[in-house]
């Protein structure tokens, strides 16, 4: 197993980024669509792939935003945090967004720590059409894995990724009104991330 190319695209997640009731802290949680260098389906029945039939999720540890107003540009500073990686197994095979803690009951295979702050935005759309973009980006290193078996084959995201991921995001305008009572709102997101090259990360 050799390290995927630099600034080659490595993985295509898909989630919900989950707003505490109080509104102090925020997480996210998914599931991925493609991960390049690992072998086999991701998901139980690849043709319906969902979070449902997903084998391979992810989940971050809460963090906390800070605010900036630009008139009708709504900045985001999310301090430094982690998030895993999980692959499921047996009787955790999928999970559901109406159950975050589903997303992190299969082996904890990795976890990433965004090696600086992230920085998003949210567009507002005008009055006739209420349209509105939310973009992030941010780096992250991998400072833990473990060994994990799929579809027969071993593999380690040490030598996948060995130098961590950039990964930029995009959510639609839509608030989805949580399932979860202990949460007071939920937006879908849809992320890509590419290989960052050998260097140091501070």
């Amino acid at each position: 197993m050799t390290p995927l190319m630099a600034a080659s695209v490595v993985w295509y997640v898909t989630g919900r980024f989950y707003a505490s009731l109080d509104g102090t802290t925020s997480q996210d949680l998914g599931y991925f669509l493609h991960l390049e260098g690992l072998d086999g389906a991701l998901f139980t029945d690849p043709k319906n792939p969902s979070e449902a039939t997903a084998r391979l999720t992810f989940r971050s540890e809460p963090f906390t935003a800070r605010k900036v107003t630009n008139g009708d540009l709504s900045l985001s500073l999310d301090a430094v945090g982690d998030f895993s990686l999980y692959l499921k197994r047996e009787k955790h095979v999928g999970a559901s967004f109406d159950d975050p803690e589903s997303f992190s009951d299969g082996l904890r295979i990795a976890t990433f720590r965004r090696a600086s702050v992230v920085a998003g935005g949210a567009f507002s759309g005008v009055p006739a059409t209420q349209r509105a973009l939310s973009l992030n980006v941010f780096t992250a290193r991998l400072v833990w894995t473990t060994e994990f078996e799929f579809d027969g084959q071993r593999y380690d995201l040490r030598r996948l990724l060995p130098h961590g991921i950039t990964q930029w995001g995009e959510a639609g305008p839509t608030v989805i009104t949580p399932t979860p009572k202990n949460f007071s709102s939920v937006l879908p997101f849809f992320g890509s991330a590419v290989a960052v090259g050998p260097g140091p990360i501070r």
